[in-house]
């Protein structure tokens, strides 16, 4: 009986659906450019193994046969055969009666697979059992249910015997038994009769039928015994308790080798011995009226799964495997406390599924559990101060799948572990979006998908039903296999991923702002104090990279302005909100036009070359000629800025002038009086007296000054240490000429950058401060005191003044810093093509191809089609049958898609050319070359590539 494919997706298919659609709520809200490519990848699959299951479904036929004698009381054996004509995922296979059902999974390779499961029999009798038959994808996200539907399957169900055997009557058959009477047995030779259908090869005369070509039957004889008359009267009871007891009586009988005859109602069997005797009693016994009704079974009892306990077995260690790959990661970036208890978690759910003869290994009390979800998580909102934060919430998500190995126990654990690991792979992103982390979300994403399929069915050695051993080869090919298969699903789902990355809408806005890039981890602070910038010097990691549209600007003209520090407390700079009229702003340059890739900072500051004068969008300039975003950076970002030269606030607010003029009272007396002998200079010659003095005072650029006490710091290091990093020469300088008159404040960003072709990169330990002193007609000009101490801190780098304070020129790099700048200069063509592709990069993108944004009559017009396209090599694979992997079976099935004519399960070769010969007379010598070709290349003791080729041209000359 035919039907047409019925496709839905399973639980897990739903579930993994819902986890798409989460991680591309997340996307969107946070930005995450390269989870979009994840996201996609996944939905991709989920589409794509739609497509698998209509193709298995296509592919895969069931035979259910019942695989011996059942009991009532005792499991029903039934053999399951599926037959496949390539590799076509999983079947899944239902039985239901007597108000159970029972589900059953196969993996079928190329030439199929074989199960034996065990149905419970509860009473005597005829026991149908209805066959469901759904072919599955590998991931078993989809079930497709097969055209042909299997027909019913009806077994008898032989009463239990009575344990132990009661006496049995002493009562002889009439007409039966004494002394010379010989009957049918296998001790002589009694004659020959001709052979009848269900012969025993065994028994046939095979030289009477070299001799005559007769087929004959040789008949044996044996002196016959007592025979015993069993009676449904003999036994007491109800029917059941009559019917187990003759069941009994009948067993033992017959293994004593005892004839008996059994009278029951409507039936009776003529006394006689044997196995094909005692299945005929039995069958009467099965029944005999009246029948049982089936007992209601208990409530959770009524399904049961086979192999459960093997898909846990087995399943479990490419599981556990796949996860270790995902939270590898996290090993790196959180702490020691709570890697600890994973790596132990996931070792012993380990310990658990592996062989231990003679031990087992008991799970983890719930308690326990339970005890280490709530300590972690008190413990990371003591450290982190919540849950919800990125380092917390991804170190907390990683100890909950931890604990949920620790009590998976059957296949729906399994399959939620695997959906809580690709989520977890998705929030690698958080962290970094560069190629390594892709490259690792692409194989972690792969060991998941890979693990997905032994939650569906046991791993079989080969066609038959017996699972392999843990441990075992028939395991690691399976896993090998799962492997290139989820390799190869992530290929097909790949120009769909590409496809919608390129075009899914992009929103410019978070749907909500949640903490989850945590604090900041690097970047300048709101103050500067001695050791700030020093700190930051230590650490190499890129705060961000910038790219220019012309020629790179000079080594000093490379000052990146951030905050600006005005308030001064004798220890501390810090940045005040001067609500006063806008500085006035005299360009003196031509523009300056560049693209800055900023990394997290959790600042809200725009790095911007002096002077800033075109913003993106939504930032805007402070009163100090400070770009600020309103919202801090806390994921990559790529914004596009304007600077020239100019001069800054020769129109200035009074207030503020006065404001950068004030000190701490009674601190620093020798500064102050050593400041107060300028005042009688004119105002250049106040600057220059500060930059003499450092100059020619035998101060040292270091990064590892000594401390300076908390009262009168300017003195200390002035007048006694003399040794500092830039924020001790520019503090001290800025107090120098608030002494001496001037107004003066303290200015922090970067200072330099590492040229890498056409683009800069600024790392932290390029964090700078300077100075800007206000004169006159001239306004905030730029004093930098360091480049006076060490000039090869703007004209070298960091480096370079570090060992040789006066050099005008950076040192060559050597190889290992060349091979370093060229993966740095894939690092930013990778931020540029993947991780800042935003919202405005796909309008401008969508505007040069011609189809005008979003939304657009074009654009809706090619979204469609290219989806469609990228799908069409599934649709067409699910549309088509699988060809056989062997050689010679694949010509064969080539030649039956040639002459429209399918090959019908379990048809031979043979006939099957009979068959095609008789509907198309004309190609009879053809069809017979090649079933000649086909017998050659399958069956000859020695077969060579070229009875393949002559099977194979046998086949192309066949035309309808």
């Amino acid at each position: 009986m035919s039907a047409a494919l019925h496709l839905r997706p399973t639980g897990f298919g739903l579930a993994f659906l819902i986890l798409i659609l989460l991680t591309l709520i997340g996307c969107v809200n946070y930005g995450l450019s390269l989870g979009y490519g994840l996201t996609f990848l996944l939905g991709g699959v989920w589409v794509i193994t739609a497509a698998q299951a209509m193709r298995a479904a296509r592919s895969l036929t069931l035979t259910v046969r019942p695989a011996g004698p059942a009991h009532a009381g005792q499991p029903a054996s039934l053999n399951v055969q599926a037959q496949a004509s390539g590799d076509s995922g999983t079947l899944e296979v239902r039985l239901r009666g007597q108000g159970r059902e029972l589900r059953a999974a196969l993996h079928v390779p190329a030439g199929g697979a074989a199960l034996t499961v065990a149905f419970p029999a509860s009473v005597r009798g005829p026991l149908t059992l209805q066959v469901g038959a759904w072919a599955q994808d590998r991931l078993g996200l989809w079930r497709a249910a097969l055209p042909a539907r299997p027909d019913p399957v009806t077994l008898l169900v032989w009463p239990a015997p009575e344990s132990p055997v009661p006496p049995v009557p002493d009562r002889a058959a009439p007409g039966v038994g004494g002394e010379g009477h010989r009957g049918p047995g296998d001790e002589e030779f009694a004659g020959l009769r001709p052979y009848q259908p269900g012969d025993s090869p065994r028994q046939v005369s095979w030289r009477h039928v070299a001799r005559t070509g007769q087929l004959l039957t040789r008949e044996t004889d044996a002196a016959r015994g007592h025979a015993t008359d069993l009676h449904w009267q003999d036994a007491p009871g109800d029917a059941e308790a009559r019917a187990s007891r003759l069941s009994a009586w009948a067993q033992h009988l017959s293994a004593l080798g005892t004839p008996f005859a059994l009278t029951l109602p409507g039936t009776h069997l003529k006394a006689a011995s044997g196995e094909a005797h005692l299945h005929a009693a039995l069958n009467a016994l099965a029944t005999v009226d009246p029948l049982p009704a089936a007992p209601v079974p208990a409530r959770g009892a009524a399904r049961l799964v086979s192999h459960a306990a093997t898909l846990v077995t087995q399943a479990t260690p490419p599981t556990l495997l796949a996860l270790a790959v995902t939270l590898a990661p996290g090993a790196l970036r959180q702490p020691v406390w709570i890697t600890l208890p994973i790596a132990l978690l996931l070792a012993h759910a380990l310990a658990r599924v592996l062989p231990r003869p003679g031990r087992t290994l008991d799970p983890l009390p719930v308690w326990l559990l339970a005890l280490l979800a709530v300590g972690g998580a008190a413990a990371l909102i003591a450290t982190q101060g919540t849950l919800l934060g990125r380092d917390a919430g991804t170190a907390f998500l990683g100890l909950l799948i931890a604990l949920k190995t620790a009590e998976s126990r059957s296949s729906r654990d399994g399959r939620i572990l695997i959906l809580l690991g690709l989520f977890m792979t998705s929030t690698h992103y958080f962290y970094s979006q560069g190629p390594l982390s892709a490259l690792h979300t692409l194989i972690s994403a792969a060991f998941l998908l890979a693990a997905a399929p032994a939650w569906i069915a046991p791993v079989t050695s080969g066609p038959a039903s017996t699972p392999a051993t843990p441990g075992g080869e028939g395991r690691r090919t399976h896993l090998r296999d799962s492997l290139l298969g989820a390799g190869r699903l992530l290929a097909l789902a790949a120009p769909l991923a590409l496809v919608l990355f390129v075009l899914f809408p992009r929103p410019d806005r978070p749907l909500w702002q949640l903490p989850v890039q945590g604090q900041a981890t690097t970047g300048l602070s709101n103050e500067i104090s001695a050791g700030e910038y020093s700190n930051l010097a230590q650490n190499s990691a890129v705060a961000f990279r910038a790219d220019f549209q012309g020629a790179l600007p000079t080594p000093d003209q490379r000052y990146w302005r951030g905050p600006v520090y005005e308030a001064y407390d004798g220890r501390t700079w810090r940045q005040v909100r001067a609500p006063g009229r806008t500085p006035s702003v005299d360009v003196t340059g031509p523009p300056l036009n560049y693209t800055l890739t900023l990394e997290p900072s959790g600042n809200p500051w725009l790095l911007a070359l002096d002077v800033p004068l075109t913003v993106p969008d939504g930032a805007f300039l402070t009163n100090a000629f400070q770009a600020v975003t309103p919202r801090p950076v806390t994921t990559r970002r790529r914004v596009e800025l304007q600077s020239r030269a100019a001069r800054l606030g020769v129109q200035e607010d009074p207030d503020r002038l006065a404001f950068d003029l004030q000190l701490p009272a009674g601190q620093n007396p020798r500064a102050v009086a050593l400041a107060a002998s300028w005042r009688n200079l004119n105002l250049q010659a106040r600057v220059q007296a500060g930059l003499d003095l450092l100059r020619t005072g035998g101060f040292t650029y270091t990064l590892s000054p000594p401390l300076l006490p908390e009262q009168d710091r300017v003195d200390a290091f002035l007048f006694s240490s003399r040794q500092g990093f830039c924020e001790h020469y520019a503090s001290s300088f800025a107090f120098l000429m608030r002494a001496a008159g001037l107004s003066a404040r303290v200015v922090g960003g970067y200072q330099g950058g590492e040229q890498n072709g056409s683009y800069l990169i600024v790392r932290q330990q390029d964090a700078h401060a300077w100075t800007e002193i206000w004169l006159p007609g001239q306004g905030w000009v730029r004093v930098d005191p360091t480049a006076v101490v060490a000039p090869a801190r703007v004209s070298a780098g960091l480096s370079t003044a570090l060992t040789r304070p006066q050099a005008a020129a950076p040192t060559a790099p050597g190889t290992l810093k060349r091979l370093q700048l060229r993966l740095d200069a894939i690092q930013n063509r990778w931020n540029d093509l993947v991780v800042d592709y935003d919202g405005d990069r796909q309008s401008d993108l969508l505007t040069r191809a011609g189809l005008g944004g979003v939304g657009s009559t074009p654009y809706l017009l090619l979204l469609p089609t290219l989806i469609a396209l990228t799908l069409l090599p599934a649709l067409l694979l699910a549309r088509r049958r699988a060809r056989p992997s062997d050689p010679a079976s694949r010509a064969l099935h080539d030649l039956s898609v040639r002459l429209h004519l399918p090959r019908a399960p379990g048809e031979t070769p043979t006939a099957y050319m009979t068959r095609a010969a008789t509907q198309h007379p004309h190609l009879h010598a053809a069809l017979q070359d090649v079933l000649n070709a086909y017998h050659a290349a399958r069956y000859a003791p020695h077969p060579t590539p070229d009875t393949l080729t002559r099977l194979r041209r046998a086949v192309r000359n066949i035309r309808r």
